[in-house]
């Protein structure tokens, strides 16, 4: 069996030298796995908000439009890597082989059943062909075959949740578990698609982080979704905003919050141009995490610096130490968030 490198490297085949998310193309030959490595048998590809909506928007919502897509994703890049977003999703799948290098180093064993927490935009995958496709979700079940890096990390699907309300969590996982490393007592918070999957989870954490004394602002688009977390309780104020009009958007805050601004505004919209209106949101010193994957770097470090505005910008990263712990955690906590998350998701 051959060796493999740790974080995959010997899987990238153009160019030499990157690693698998950067890489253009990988190998996703399935036939023999390295030493090294976890083959999985996929069930479900959960895919990247910004990716899927821009997929949708190119293939009209045609479903045969959309499948060929994905596979003419696969087929150049050796995995599902959105060429438009660069973003990628994860997947869900049961383990069918271990390689004999990590035993020992995984807990691991052939028949669990995991989510993988990597994306799928460095993920070797092969799709062989497509069951049913779940639009309003992002979620694509299929019959394939996936590998996971002995860097990689993932979650077991727990017993207790649906398999596909725990996999809608943990697509969104690091978004919640960063709000509570940045939230403190007292602190403004601005949400930014605050109705969304990982927005709500935000909403919620952030309200439990920022204590009686803070305020969390849910910004939704449309009066419908932002009802709902109005309804489910989720922040301390809601408004219905273009979040693509920055001036709007900074009129809003600056009314709910009486001029002081946000302490923190986290952006988890599925959309380009809302780099803007999360700076001018933002008080000077404060901090904007940008979860989006349609977040333009240059928009957001040149935008901060044309307004003058000395914030404090963090890439969403999608892992942070406990993140499946922590969301999985708010779905048995929360009645409401655990009713709402069953009825669009699971």
């Amino acid at each position: 069996m051959k060796q493999g490198n740790k974080y995959g490297i010997h899987r990238v085949l153009e160019p030499k030298g990157v690693l698998p998310q950067p890489a253009l193309r990988i190998d996703n030959n399935m036939d023999e796995i390295y030493d090294n490595e976890i083959l999985i048998d996929v069930q479900t590809l959960n895919v990247d908000s910004a990716s899927f909506t821009q997929i949708l928007d190119q293939a009209k919502g045609d479903e045969e439009e959309i499948k060929k897509i994905m596979l003419d994703n696969v087929a150049k890049q050796g995995k599902h890597k959105n060429p438009v977003t660069g973003s990628g999703g994860m997947l869900i799948g049961t383990v069918e082989k271990i390689g004999p290098a990590l035993e020992g180093k995984t807990d691991l064993k052939v028949g669990d059943k995991i989510a993988t927490l990597v994306s799928l935009s460095l993920t070797p995958l092969r799709i062989d062909s497509f069951g049913e496709i779940r639009k309003d979700i992002d979620q694509v079940d299929i019959k394939g075959k996936a590998i996971l890096f002995e860097s990689g990390i993932y979650a077991k699907i727990p017993n207790d949740l649906p398999e596909n309300l725990a996999l809608s969590v943990l697509d969104v996982a690091g978004a919640p578990a960063q709000v509570a490393k940045l939230v403190k007592p007292g602190d403004n918070v601005v949400i930014l698609g605050g109705t969304g999957k990982s927005g709500m989870l935000c909403c919620y954490e952030a309200k439990r982080r920022a204590g009686i004394t803070g305020k969390v602002i849910c910004f939704g688009s449309r009066e419908e979704t932002v009802n709902r977390a109005k309804k489910a309780n989720l922040a301390t104020d809601y408004a219905v905003v273009n979040v693509t009009d920055a001036v709007e958007v900074m009129n809003k805050v600056s009314e709910l919050t009486n001029g002081e601004m946000a302490d923190i505004v986290i952006n988890c919209v599925n959309i380009e141009n809302t780099e803007m209106p999360s700076i001018l949101s933002c008080k000077d010193g404060g901090t904007i995490y940008f979860f989006s994957m349609a977040t333009s770097f240059t928009k957001a470090a040149l935008g901060a610096e044309g307004v003058g505005m000395d914030v404090n910008m963090i890439i969403g990263n999608g892992y942070t130490k406990g993140h499946a712990e922590i969301s999985l955690q708010l779905m048995r906590e929360s009645k409401e968030l655990r009713e709402i998350f069953t009825e669009l998701y699971a």
